[in-house]
């Protein structure tokens, strides 16, 4: 039951799971974030070690529980005696043996203190754990998108080149025509081989952001796999077609359709919108309300609270401490020595204390209240922590709310200047530097994207 608990706990944190369970990633499979997190949940040492702190709390419980159950005890024994001397000599031998039920009637509280306070070192380690998972599913999933960006980093920087090559092709037959200038040309080639760097550069980072999420999901020596596109992160290549045409020397039919002499590869825009049908939501709660979430449901808040707790009874135990015990106890004597045979058996109730010592118990007691300040203080700079992280976060989302349509609209425009500034060029009325400024604002404004 215990287990199967745990396993809830887990998957809390995974919406929308995948109907088939992955144990381990098979070369060209195609995993969903869902799946990179089921496997790292699965994978990581950490969270086992958390498991295990949940046992050893569950065993400790156990243990102060224990308490109110009997204990039982027996003895056996062999005494052999011989005195002699001048004026009498004597053998004695005696067989005893004793078997004891003992039971605690009533402790004052001191039991119940320390059942609760094991209860609450017990949920502190619950909460440890669903907090271990839920950073650990956290780590995926940033894993995850850093490498749907690189991803699409990639994709922008291959079209960059694709867009170079075309356009280095269209300057040389313009240079071939006269119509350009030889260092448009060579600049071109530089461009070219810089988009090609580019390229080299986002496939390496691409290449790290795997390792990243490899590490993320405690993967050795993964093979290669793909990522699935995520409902707001929806990839679409949609690459314009491209034109063959040779300015400087075509033929008009008579339909009016040109056709091309000896066709030069000439561009067209390349259309690479990163993101389709991307769903923007706004976040719906407050600063306040986000932070009240937050009390409620941060894991690592909810195990410092109980952690106090425990503390609490932990002191409320030791201020018992100068309280006795009341037990009771039935136990069966037989004995066999040379004189005789007996068999009896023994009732007893008994209020005790063991070995109190009153100046060592306040102390006791004041390093609890001391331990209890300490918790107290712990779950007062954790509530703050939280709140700025939450504060920080939050503004850093709104931000973000207001940056994402302004971007979007901000590629539509750079495409928007770089069509035009392609077209200026092909025809001779711009220059190359505006349509280089334009290609680059365009890229740039994809990836800020």
């Amino acid at each position: 039951m215990k287990k199967f608990l745990l396993t809830i706990l887990s998957l809390m944190v995974i919406s929308n799971l995948s109907a088939k369970a992955i144990d381990e990633i098979k070369a060209g499979d195609t995993l969903s974030v869902d799946d990179c997190i089921e496997l790292a949940i699965k994978n990581s040492p950490e969270i086992e070690i958390y498991k295990q702190h949940i046992n050893i709390q569950d065993y400790q419980t156990g243990e102060a529980k224990a308490n109110y159950f009997p204990t039982i005890g027996a003895s056996v024994g062999y005494d052999y005696g011989n005195t002699d001397n001048k004026y009498f000599s004597i053998q004695s031998k005696n067989a005893t043996a004793r078997v004891a039920l003992n039971q605690l009637i009533y402790s004052f509280g001191k039991v119940l203190s320390k059942v609760k306070m094991q209860k609450f070192y017990k949920i502190a380690a619950e909460y440890d754990y669903k907090n271990a998972v839920l950073d650990t599913a956290n780590d995926v999933k940033s894993a995850y998108y850093a490498v749907l960006a690189a991803k699409a980093n990639v994709d922008i920087q291959r079209a960059n080149v694709l867009v170079n090559e075309r356009q280095y092709n269209r300057t040389k037959a313009f240079f071939e025509e006269g119509l350009v200038s030889k260092i448009d040309l060579v600049n071109e080639e530089v461009y070219l081989s810089d988009s090609k760097i580019n390229l080299i550069t986002a496939e390496n980072l691409y290449d790290n952001a795997i390792i990243q999420l490899n590490n993320a999901m405690y993967i050795v020596n993964a093979p290669k796999y793909n990522i699935e596109n995520t409902e707001t992160f929806n990839f679409k290549n949609n690459f314009a077609e491209i034109n063959l045409i040779n300015v400087a020397n075509t033929t008009t039919k008579a339909d009016g359709t040109v056709e091309p002499k000896n066709a030069v590869l000439t561009t067209q825009v390349e259309k690479t919108d990163i993101l389709e049908n991307y769903k923007f939501k706004t976040y719906p709660y407050t600063l306040e309300e986000s932070v009240e979430r937050a009390y409620k449901n941060r894991p690592d808040l909810l195990s410092m609270q109980a952690s106090q707790n425990a503390v609490q009874e932990a002191l409320n135990y030791t201020k018992k401490s100068y309280l006795p015990d009341l037990t009771g106890s039935v136990g069966y004597t037989w004995n066999n020595n040379s004189s005789y045979n007996s068999n009896g058996i023994s009732l007893g109730a008994y209020l005790s204390t063991s070995n109190l010592n009153i100046a060592q118990t306040r102390l006791q007691i004041k390093e609890s209240k001391a331990q209890l300040e300490i918790a107290k203080k712990n779950v007062e700079l954790i509530k703050k922590n939280i709140y700025f992280d939450v504060q920080t976060a939050y503004t850093n989302m709104i931000q973000l709310e207001k940056n994402i349509p302004l971007i979007k609209t901000k590629v539509k425009q750079t495409l928007e200047n770089y069509e035009l500034a392609d077209a200026r060029y092909e025809v001779g009325l711009g220059n190359f530097i505006e349509l280089q400024d334009a290609k680059q604002n365009y890229n740039n404004a994809q990836l800020e994207y």
